[in-house]
Parts: structure tokens; sequence; C-alpha cells
């Protein structure tokens, strides 16, 4: 089963982990001191903050697969869609290894497709691959 993932970059996440905790009544699944990610079944969702967001808010969306055939699944749905998709194999990126895609919506939403491969030590190694924007914003982790 799929899960959304929203990413939001914040100025202090101290004061964004306490907010978000009462929210979710929940204490963060991974806590690092740029980041913090919650893994919620209620609402079934991936919950990121960051502070390495070019700007504040919103920062991308997303949908977690669980394995590589769903992530397949929503890289085809995505070709169907007639919207320009960058595949990244391997990408490290927020603490973790991923599978991804990556799009833009017709609003200039980054959106994210992955499947979690593992962890890694830090926040992220990759270059950014290159994806049609409509800003010259750059998000945490999206393909610039």
């Amino acid at each position: 089963m799929k899960r959304l993932h929203v990413h939001v970059a914040v100025h202090d996440i101290s004061q964004s982990v306490r907010f978000y905790s009462a929210l979710f009544a929940a204490q963060p699944s991974v806590m690092k001191e740029d980041y913090a990610k919650w893994m919620l079944d209620d609402p079934r969702v991936n919950f990121a903050i960051s502070t390495r967001g070019k700007k504040t808010g919103l920062d991308h969306l997303g949908i977690q697969a669980e394995n590589e055939v769903e992530l397949e699944q929503i890289g085809s749905q995505l070709a169907q869609a007639d919207v320009s998709t960058v595949e990244q194999k391997g990408a490290s990126c927020c603490y973790t290894k991923s599978d991804k895609y990556w799009t833009m919506d017709p609003q200039g939403i980054a959106w994210e497709s992955f499947h979690t491969l593992g962890t890694v030590p830090v926040y992220g190694e990759d270059g950014r691959a290159k994806v049609e924007r409509r800003d010259a914003k750059a998000a945490c982790c999206v393909p610039a």
C-alpha cells in the first residue's frame, strides 16, 4: 500500500518538531539536527520537515511505494500523464537511499515517487538531476 509523502521546509527544527509531534500525537521516527520524519498510519503519510529548503513552506509532495513493483507502476502512470520525469536509481537524500521518479505538476509543484532502499548517514550526496521547472527556487532534494 502506497503512502503520501509531504516535505515542509522550516526555519526552526525544534519548534516545528514540538508542533508536529503535538499535532500527530507522536514523536518523529527519524530525528536529525536539520531533519525530522514521521511515518504515520493515521493518516497514512510520510511527513518530513527540514531546514534544507530554499524557502519555508511546502517543499514537495510525493508517493512512497512499498516495493519496486509499486514504484514502476507509478512511473508508468506518470508516463501516461505526458509529463517530463527524471528517474534516479540509488539516490541519497534525506538520510535514505531510494529509487525515484521526479516530476512537476502543472502548477510547478515537485512530486517525488520513491521506494526506500535503506538509510545513509548524511542528508544527501547526489547532484541534482534536471527536470523542467516553472520557477527558479530549488527545493530540498528536488531535481533542479
